[in-house]
Parts: C-alpha cells; sequence; structure tokens
C-alpha cells in the first residue's frame, strides 16, 4: 500500500511536467501551421492524450473484458466534460466559438447519440465499427478546414512559442505526451491496487478510477492550457477526446472484435450524452459563449451525483 501511494505520487509529477511541455509544444506548432488552437488541442492534444483510454480499452476487448473497454470510454467522456472542464471553469472561464457552438459539440452530442442508437440492442458490431472509424476521418477533414479559417483570431493569443523551431516544438510535444503517458499509467496501477485493496467493485473502477486516471492526461493538458491562457486548446483537448475516444477507439476496438456492454447500462450512456447536451446549454443560455465558474460548479455537482449513483 505504502509503495502504491509512492507510485501515485510520483506519476502525479510526471503528469504536470509532460502536461507543461505538451502545451507549449502544441501551441507552436498551432502558430506554425496557421490553424486555430482548438484545432490542435482536438487532434494533436486529444489524440496524444487519448492514447491510454485506447491502450486499456485494447487491451480489455484482447483480455475478453469488453464491457470494460466500453465502461471506460463511457466514464472517460463523462469525466472529460463534466469534472475537467468544471475544473478548468474554477481557474478562468471556458470560451466558445460560434464554430464550438454550431458544429464542434454538435457533432460531440451526435457522435453520442449514435453510440447510445449502436449500443441499444447490447453489441457494437464489426461492420458498426469501421463506420465510426470513417466518422472519424470525416471529423478530422471538417476540423482542419475551419480550423485554418479561425487562425488568424488566435495570432496574439500564442506568444513566443511561435519562435520555437518545427524540431523543438515537435520533441516537446512527444516528450511532453510521454510524460503524460507514463505518468497517468503509473498513477492508474497505483489508485486501482489502493482500489482493490479497499475492495471496490470492477464496475466502479471501470466507470470512476479506470475511466478518471486514464483522463488524467486530459486534466493536466487542459489545466496547464488554462492556466497559460489557451483556453480555446482546453477545450479543444476535452471535445476532440470525448469524439477520438468513440470514433477512433471504441471504432477501433469493434473492428478488432465485436463489444458487448454486460457492465454498461443505459443510465450510463444516457448520462455521457446528457454531460456533451449540457455543455451545448451552457454555451447557449447561460454562460454566454464561455463556461464561467458557477457553471463549472454545476458540472462538478453533476459528476459527483452520478458517482454517488454509482456507488449506491
Amino acid at each position: 500500500m505504502i509503495i502504491s501511494w509512492i507510485l501515485l505520487i510520483i506519476g502525479f509529477v510526471l503528469i504536470s511536467v509532460g502536461a507543461t511541455w505538451l502545451t507549449n509544444g502544441s501551441a507552436a506548432i498551432a502558430q506554425k501551421l496557421k490553424v486555430s488552437e482548438y484545432v490542435i488541442g482536438m487532434t494533436i492534444v486529444a489524440v496524444g492524450t487519448s492514447l491510454p483510454e485506447l491502450t486499456v480499452s485494447m487491451a480489455s476487448v484482447f483480455e475478453g473484458s469488453a464491457d470494460m473497454a466500453i465502461g471506460n470510454i463511457v466514464g472517460s467522456n463523462m469525466f472529460n466534460t463534466l469534472l475537467i472542464l468544471g475544473v478548468c471553469a474554477l481557474f478562468a472561464p471556458v470560451i466558445f466559438t460560434k464554430s464550438n457552438i454550431r458544429m464542434d459539440i454538435p457533432i460531440c452530442i451526435a457522435v453520442s447519440i449514435a453510440l447510445l442508437a449502436m449500443l441499444w440492442g447490447g453489441t457494437l458490431s464489426r461492420v458498426e465499427g469501421i463506420v465510426l472509424l470513417l466518422c472519424y476521418i470525416v471529423v478530422l477533414y471538417i476540423s482542419f478546414r475551419t480550423g485554418k479559417a479561425e487562425a488568424q483570431d488566435e495570432t496574439d493569443e500564442i506568444g513566443t512559442n511561435g519562435n520555437f523551431s518545427w524540431l523543438k516544438a515537435a520533441a516537446m510535444v512527444i516528450i511532453g505526451l510521454v510524460g503524460l503517458i507514463f505518468g497517468a499509467d503509473m498513477t492508474l496501477d497505483s489508485a486501482i491496487a489502493i482500489a482493490r485493496d479497499l475492495g471496490v467493485s470492477e464496475r466502479v473502477i471501470a466507470i470512476t478510477l479506470l475511466a478518471g486516471g486514464t483522463s488524467l492526461p486530459e486534466l493536466a493538458a487542459s489545466l496547464t492550457a488554462i492556466s497559460k491562457g489557451h483556453s480555446s486548446m482546453a477545450l479543444g483537448n476535452v471535445v476532440g477526446s470525448n469524439v477520438a475516444n468513440i470514433l477512433l477507439i471504441l471504432g477501433s476496438c469493434a473492428t478488432i472484435a465485436p463489444l458487448t456492454m454486460s457492465g454498461i447500462t443505459t443510465i450510463d450512456l444516457l448520462t455521457m450524452v446528457g454531460s456533451a447536451v449540457l455543455l451545448l446549454l451552457s454555451a447557449i443560455l447561460y454562460g454566454h459563449r464561455r463556461i464561467t465558474r458557477p457553471e463549472g460548479i454545476i458540472f462538478l455537482i453533476a459528476y459527483i451525483g452520478y458517482i454517488w449513483y454509482l456507488i449506491n
């Protein structure tokens, strides 16, 4: 138990350092590619920080625990939207662009609803997995085209990071991702070991600790981006990770072997969809194109309520 706590602390240190390097390198690449920071957050940062989910989900499929793979993704998406954006909003407003409201978040909602529909019968087939992967390619294409148009509005935000060479920027992204992933893996293993010693069930571990642990890179990257004034990158990381989790990760897993949701309920899936809808409502009805501190608190209360429901 003591060793697990020590490894937990070391993991958090690696995550913190990795997140800083990843954010700085990604901001520089955004300027060099002349695309918005949101797009970089949704692609490079989102896919990179989603590698733990990919690893865990793939391992679950090969070990015959498909419900763990689906539970990991469903839990991660709720963790990303409610907890990560909720925490970020406590530090600084998370600002939306018109494109986020009109296209990006609706895409996230549509993808979540599509997963709910596909899993309504209890199974995600290989054909559906291939469809999800093809949809991900389309989403990336649309995002890059939109990001080119928005890049001019962010020129002044990136600051001196734009002076980095391509080699230095790429190295910072790679080293940052390595630190994030190794740190998250160390933290996750330690947390699960502690939870099992305390007698926590596998379903609760999948949707809470496993999902939260594999989402630690997203949390660290988003908080670091917010602290450096790159709120659009933080939002892109969360929305992009949610889309990548469903289209890329579950799509890849289902293409390898059909997935079943024996341990995941319809309520879990509806909560995931609801969290994405709440994000859109926050942008349209309450925050005037931003998530403010009071809304962040609402997000956190919603997540805590869901965890309370799971435990009880």
